[in-house]
């Protein structure tokens, strides 16, 4: 296997879209960009306004699989880990060097318990998610047997209908379970409502999110009459963070998109009624493309089609432009609407992906480029880990 820190080894248009130090002309297309500029930007506004509001900021590592943005926005935005979907994934970041690792899910198959139990080893604390008291005996087993302690938050449903406990007599089932296993430390509450995070309206994103809190302080309260104390409450996204981190309850955010934004979270409206990407967020990712045909006056052919990006959340948006429109997509081809003819053949153009997770995990590299040089090449590190 190739050490994906030694980029001399690869060459560029078979590895590797990219190298250091060459123009941002010369980029091979499809590739992800990423506008270092406006990244930092961004990752040091979220990391302020984090700390202005005495809140933890475990930043969402399923969004980029990058251990390299997740190190610039410990560095840059002062996270204090990442929350990961999957415990291949978390391993990555756990392998890579970050040092506070939630797997923000259910595990339950016995390979994936005995690989969780197993992360501390790396040096990170490890906290998984825990919804049903009979997980608790199997992740007791897993640790017991590595001589490893897991963590774990218990997730409600607070409005997503996805997992979690319904009912804080739940909660306080399971915690004193945990609070009773060896191996493990009950360690807070998992809260996250991400089925409101791309309402557009500010308005109806805070009316679910008042549920969701009201819900979060009734556990925290439960909890605390039985003589258990929740440390951490963890939840809150990009299209939320504000109502959490004003909420008196939570007191650590699990955002991602903020860093890269894409263009189904840049709609959405702020208090204000603005656009969240026209005022509160830049786009620092985009996919790379060129014009590769335009036999047809009115359109031209790009080479970013299905198999650059994920358009569950809609097609992407041309950034910076409103005198072309990319209309659609084959596996291999974007149609890209020209209605003055004004695209040449090897023009490119820099595509807002509408879906900035699943777009990452399609690809190998990022490109990181400011004024005009390719600064830094980064691995995708976890694309593809979704067991």
């Amino acid at each position: 296997m190739k050490d994906m820190t030694n980029l001399d080894q690869f060459e560029v248009g078979y590895d590797i879209p990219a190298k250091p130090g060459m123009d941002a002309a010369d980029i091979q297309t499809p590739a992800l960009v990423l506008d270092l500029d406006a990244l930092e930007r961004n990752i040091k506004k979220m990391g302020d306004y984090a700390k202005a509001h005495g809140m933890r900021h475990r930043v969402h590592g399923k969004m980029h699989k990058s251990v390299d943005v997740a190190k610039l926005q410990e560095r840059l935005g002062g996270a204090v880990g990442v929350c990961c979907q999957k415990v291949s994934e978390a391993e990555v970041f756990a392998r890579g060097g970050i040092k506070d690792v939630l797997v923000s899910n259910q595990v339950r198959d016995a390979q994936k318990l005995d690989r969780l139990a197993r992360l501390p080893k790396f040096g990170a604390r490890t906290i998984v998610c825990v919804d049903d008291l009979a997980n608790v005996a199997d992740l007791s087993a897993a640790a017991t047997r590595h001589g490893t302690q897991l963590e774990c938050f218990i997730e409600i449903d607070c409005g997503a209908g996805r997992c979690g406990v319904n009912s804080s007599e739940a909660v306080v089932e399971i915690a004193q379970a945990i609070e009773a296993a060896d191996g493990l430390k009950f360690s807070g509450i998992q809260a996250y409502q991400g089925a409101m995070q791309h309402l557009d309206s500010y308005a109806a994103r805070k009316a679910k999110l008042d549920v969701a809190i009201g819900m979060v302080q009734d556990v925290v309260d439960a909890l605390k009459d039985v003589g258990i104390a929740c440390d951490l409450v963890s939840g809150g996204g990009t299209g939320s963070y504000y109502f959490e981190s004003n909420s008196g309850v939570y007191n650590e955010l699990q955002c991602g998109s903020y860093a890269f934004m894409d263009a189904d979270y840049g709609r959405i409206l702020d208090e204000n009624g603005q656009r969240i990407d026209q005022g509160e967020w830049e786009n620092a990712l985009f996919i790379l493309t060129s014009v590769m045909s335009h036999t047809k006056a009115d359109k031209a052919i790009v080479d970013a089609g299905l198999k650059a990006q994920s358009v569950d959340s809609g097609l992407p948006t041309v950034f910076g432009r409103d005198d072309v429109e990319y209309l659609k997509c084959s596996d291999e081809h974007g149609v890209v609407g020209d209605p003055q003819g004004v695209l040449q053949i090897n023009d490119k153009l820099h595509l807002v992906p509408g879906h900035c997770d699943p777009t990452c995990n399609v690809h190998d590299w990022y490109v990181g480029v400011r004024n005009g040089k390719v600064e830094t090449v980064w691995p995708v590190s976890a694309r593809g880990r979704a067991y």
